[in-house]
């Protein structure tokens, strides 16, 4: 009868020593480490060259009686910013600046969502009408502002010949202080809706369609859809448009130099200021008649700290808003059975 041997296992080392880790295994795990924040340090150095250090020299001027022909005076602390606070022409600015903004970005914001909204639905040649609403932004602003220019004439324009037909007075656009408020956004929006309807036709696109059939499953209608479904996913982006749109808005400048065709070598605004902007007026002070850095500067500084303040209430709306709020419960079901 044959017998079997039991099978020995292998001698086990008790006292085994910790395997060195080589040049090459350390160098491999300090470049996964660090080789990411190599990738993008070119960007926040230019941010350093480009942006936050012409930030900084901006709030060095504005502390000094800084002259652009005679160079850098006194160092006066908070001088240049009481006396702009004091100046009736800065506060008109602002007025006028935030006139514009409210007539300019809030219609802009609505048009463009209802326009993505209608390129998202099934249409013929869809990439035709995509790319169409996108012209408008590659026009340059100084043709947008010669043609709106002579549409909203005083005289004689295509605005006032409308109005002529249906029996109005004809309108001063450029003396009228509301009137070319509505002219001066009326460009705006024409060159920035086509922009913020491509965006958001973007994120109404990574929309899962599996929720969309949930809601048709509910018995949502289209209109329902659109307030229930699609608002509420896409408003991280709608969220970014809204800032984007203020921060543009606040520091228009283009448009209005070019509206006044009169004054266009002094940025008058206005023969009185109608529709000066803060960006006018600091160009005024600085490189117009005064010549005075200084005061420039504290306007730069106060227009930044106002779309600072008006940027950080968005960012904490941003927060505050639920991702899933509004959505149907058939969808939100729907949704996690795609994520899982």
């Amino acid at each position: 009868m044959a017998t079997t041997t039991p099978l020995t296992s292998a001698p086990v080392e008790q006292n085994r020593h910790p395997r060195r880790v080589g040049t090459r295994q350390r160098l491999g795990r300090f470049d996964v480490k660090v080789s990411p924040y190599l990738y993008i340090s070119p960007f926040f150095i230019l941010f350093a060259i480009t942006g936050l250090f012409p930030l900084l020299y901006t709030a060095f001027v504005s502390m000094h009686q800084w002259h652009l022909l005679k160079g850098k005076g006194n160092f006066i602390w908070f001088a240049n910013y009481v006396d702009v606070l004091h100046q009736a022409f800065f506060w008109k600015a602002l007025r006028n600046t935030l006139s514009i903004f409210l007539i300019s970005s809030v219609p802009q914001v609505l048009i463009a969502l209802v326009i993505a909204a209608v390129l998202n639905a099934n249409l013929r040649s869809r990439t035709f009408w995509r790319m169409g609403v996108l012209v408008p932004y590659v026009v340059a602003p100084v043709a947008v502002g010669l043609i709106f220019g002579q549409i909203f004439s005083d005289q004689s324009g295509m605005a006032n010949a409308l109005l002529a037909k249906i029996g109005m007075d004809p309108i001063g656009w450029h003396s009228n202080v509301l009137a070319s408020h509505i002219a001066i956004a009326t460009m705006v929006n024409y060159r920035w809706t086509g922009y913020n309807t491509l965006v958001l036709l973007a994120a109404m696109q990574a929309i899962p369609t599996d929720v969309f059939e949930a809601a048709i499953i509910d018995g949502a209608s289209r209109v329902r859809q659109f307030f229930s479904v699609t608002i509420p996913m896409i408003r991280p982006t709608l969220i970014f448009v809204i800032i984007t749109s203020t921060i543009g808005g606040l520091q228009i400048f283009d448009e209005p130099t070019i509206f006044d065709t009169q004054n266009a070598a002094t940025t008058a605004g206005g023969a009185d200021g109608q529709f000066l902007t803060v960006t006018m007026y600091l160009y005024q002070l600085g490189w117009g008649n005064q010549n005075n850095l200084g005061r420039s500067a504290a306007v730069a500084w106060l227009l930044f700290l106002i779309i600072l303040i008006i940027s950080l209430v968005n960012y904490g709306i941003t927060r505050r808003v639920a991702s899933d709020s509004g959505v149907p419960r058939s969808a939100m079901k729907s949704r996690k059975k795609v994520h899982r």
